[in-house]
């Protein structure tokens, strides 16, 4: 199908579909990002219940190391405030993306002339390509 399009059209086909790909890799990395986040803020709360001479450890690796509350809290403070301005960074990401697929969908749209043939390759990367 796509060796009777013009070799233009052929590479906004292509640059779509990467598009599409990088759209699919920054929705993992943000879901990743948000996993990561809800668990240090459940951690975060919890350690508000937790006694200040508790006995702590936390993960080094394979090994547990005995830590203490402050050590803790500040540690889990920084992972939120890190994971908070990654996710943020992933969004503005995902809609850059986004925009770029928009406007590459409607210059293919426009060098097939209106559109006639968008139902095949840039069909699936449409609505769903945000990750939303």
């Amino acid at each position: 199908m796509q060796g009777n399009l013009p070799p233009e059209a052929q590479e906004k086909i292509e640059q779509l579909q990467d598009l599409q790909e990088t759209a699919q890799e920054v929705a993992i990395q943000k879901q990743e990002a948000e996993s990561s986040l809800t668990e240090a803020e459940n951690a975060l709360d919890e350690l508000e219940n937790i006694d200040d001479d508790t006995t702590m450890y936390r993960n080094v690796g394979e090994l547990l190391v005995e830590t203490d509350y402050d050590a803790a809290e500040e540690d889990l403070s920084d992972k939120v405030d890190t994971l908070e301005i990654r996710l943020e960074t992933l969004e503005k990401q995902e809609d850059r993306v986004q925009d770029q697929f928009e406007g590459l969908q409607g210059e293919l749209e426009e060098l097939l002339g209106g559109g006639g043939g968008m139902g095949g390759p840039a069909g699936p990367g449409g609505p769903g390509a945000g990750g939303a």
